[in-house]
């Protein structure tokens, strides 16, 4: 293991400049993280660029996500005085949910611009994400149609313009996309097993080795039955258990053909639901 990732610095600058620039159009920020890896697919620069602008963490793909951990992330959250809320972003109900919480977070505004006579205001904001986290899809339910998608390449569309919602939520439709960015090998690791980042920059077998080892230490039953283990496998090192399943599965010795099962299992939640970010993990930072 021990793999160094080289991000592209170019990109990173770029994507910031652009979150940068668009803050001053929008009231407030929606940070779109995975449920799964809450903290690993966050920018850990994001706090520095939007500095005190108002925030609210969507944590996305809730469905596939352990339901207690995400619970247990809300709260971490809300106690550092961040409106987080669980969502799927393919739900119709979330963009309703989405602007709830939006007017919680500006209250203040909305009651000042009461005080000013001015009724039914609408609240601006931006999606600011790392790759993959689901922006898109969220923007299709948000704005109730399908949108162009302007974050799959590097560059600002020209014609930036606003997505309306419903009366009470517009959204600026810019890319909004922060590269990860990590010196820790296991985050490089996570983002690799749910698809956050391309199957190319990590060997597969790393990835599998971890992702076994956690789910074997986390989520012991449903990692047995999926992959059809005996007692006696839990003996086994992580390498020679994949040997063993391997020629179980009827591989042969075709150990690539199960990285692939594997993942593909963990990526669409065959696996069970799961959270590779614990949040004991986090509270002394």
């Amino acid at each position: 293991m021990g793999v160094a990732i080289q991000w592209f610095p170019g990109h990173m600058s770029k994507a910031r400049r652009q979150v940068q620039e668009n803050l001053k159009y929008v009231d407030f920020v929606i940070e779109l993280v995975d449920a799964r890896l809450p903290i690993s697919s966050r920018n850990p620069m994001l706090d520095k660029i939007i500095g005190d602008k108002p925030r609210l963490i969507a944590l996305n793909k809730a469905d596939l996500a352990d339901r207690n951990a995400v619970k247990s992330w809300v709260d971490f959250f809300e106690k550092q005085g961040i409106i987080a809320l669980a969502i799927n972003s393919k739900e119709a109900h979330t963009a309703k949910r989405l602007t709830v919480a939006a007017k919680t977070l500006m209250a203040d505004k909305l009651a000042r611009n009461a005080e000013r006579g001015i009724q039914n205001s609408s609240l601006r904001t931006m999606i600011v994400g790392i790759p993959n986290a689901g922006k898109s899809t969220l923007m299709n339910r948000l704005a109730g149609k399908k949108v162009a998608v302007t974050g799959n390449k590097p560059g600002v569309t020209k014609g930036q313009q606003w997505l309306r919602t419903n009366k009470e939520l517009e959204i600026l439709d810019t890319p909004g996309i922060l590269w990860p960015k990590f010196e820790d090998d296991q985050v490089g690791l996570k983002l690799a097993l749910t698809g956050a980042i391309k199957d190319q920059l990590l060997p597969m077998d790393d990835v599998t080795i971890f992702g076994l080892q956690y789910f074997l230490e986390n989520y012991q039953e449903a990692t047995m039955k999926r992959l059809r283990m005996k007692e006696a496998d839990l003996e086994l090192e992580i390498p020679d258990l994949i040997m063993e399943l391997t020629k179980r599965f009827g591989f042969r010795d075709d150990y690539d053909r199960f990285y692939q099962m594997f993942v593909k299992d963990v990526r669409d939640g065959r696996m069970g639901e799961y959270c590779l970010d614990k949040v004991s993990d986090n509270v002394n930072d």
